[in-house]
């Protein structure tokens, strides 16, 4: 039986942007809670695997965080990226650096210490940006190699790499949106009832499970069968994104105000977070079932949980609005 939720207290840190030293950051530990601080909105997070990095969506920045150390450095964009464009996005025009919002990660394993990464990108274009990750070195390098701009309307938040070449993406519309799928032979093609938020794909690419913001929920939806089949779990929090466990379980992490909506739209844009908190729980993907493992209140430097990632022993909580740290929890 799992440990019961944590509920951790407000910290006041100050902590350093940029290159962050732990140990020389304001960004002490919280009884059993403790931050990666520097990275700012820190809204995604994705692990590299076979290294100790992980990936971190940023505002206007990707970093790459040293799990051993917990220092963070901006991998892109910076005046020292790569670039070998892949022949499969010949429709792309080029890397743009300017006007750089990432959102959305999604990371392909690859071999040899290199793998595939897709960026939900929004800002001079909304499109996937797709980048080499090679781990091997001091700290990883990422080389671009291509992009895909998504159809006129529609809005990207998540990106799930499917099995193959293409990818799934979710646009965000109220009251739903929905899932559409992206090869290189065929292009985008919209994938009957789905909605948003945050996505990932079953290893054997049978199943999507989407975060159901709106309505609290999480949808397992099947891939390539007929007739469709939908299932939903009501989580009772707005859950943002997705991420698999190591044991095989589901992450969905997210947050809940008191007033619903309205409350999470007044945290953004007005710093009106009282009653906010952050939530991750773990859902068993094949019987459906839920069980809360994080509860986080809102705090000054961190207000609204969008992803929960298993890193080691630890829960890493990501989060956006002006956040300036990653807060870790003991693994329940």
């Amino acid at each position: 039986m799992r440990s019961p939720t944590i509920l951790a207290a407000v910290l006041v840190n100050v902590c350093v942007l940029g290159l962050v030293r732990s140990g020389e950051a304001q960004c002490l530990p919280n009884g059993d809670v403790r931050f990666v601080c520097g990275p700012v909105s820190p809204e995604d997070l994705a692990a590299v695997p076979g290294s100790p990095w992980v990936i971190v969506s940023g505002y206007e920045v990707l970093y790459a965080t040293d799990t051993r150390n917990h220092r963070s450095v901006p991998l892109f964009p910076t005046s020292s990226f790569l670039s070998r464009p892949d022949p499969s996005f010949s429709d792309c025009a080029g890397p743009v650096t300017a006007g750089f919002q990432p959102h959305g990660l999604s990371l392909r394993p690859g071999s040899r210490g290199t793998h595939t990464l897709y960026v939900v990108r929004h800002g001079s274009r909304e499109a996937i940006e797709v980048f080499e990750v090679d781990g091997r070195g001091a700290w990883p390098s990422l080389t671009w190699v291509g992009c895909v701009v998504v159809p006129e309307g529609v809005t990207l938040n998540s990106v799930a790499a499917l099995p193959g070449a293409g990818f799934a993406v979710t646009h965000f519309d109220q009251p739903a949106g929905e899932l559409l799928e992206w090869q290189p032979d065929t292009g985008w093609v919209r994938v009957p009832g789905s909605e948003t938020n945050g996505l990932v794909v079953s290893p054997d690419g049978r199943w999507f499970y989407i975060a159901g913001w709106p309505t609290r929920s999480l949808i397992r939806l099947s891939r390539g069968q007929t007739p469709v089949q939908r299932d939903v779990l009501e989580i009772r929090f707005h859950v943002d994104n997705i991420r698999w466990a190591p044991d095989g379980s589901l992450l969905a992490a997210g947050h809940l105000g008191t007033g619903g909506v309205e409350s999470v739209i007044a945290c953004l844009g007005q710093r009106q977070c009282e009653g906010m908190t952050s939530r991750v729980a773990r859902v068993d993907p094949e019987r459906l079932t839920a069980e809360e493992i994080v509860r986080y209140p809102s705090t000054e430097h961190f207000f609204l949980g969008t992803v929960g990632l298993q890193v080691g022993d630890e829960i890493w909580l990501g989060g956006i609005g002006g956040a300036d740290r990653i807060v870790r929890f003991p693994v329940p």
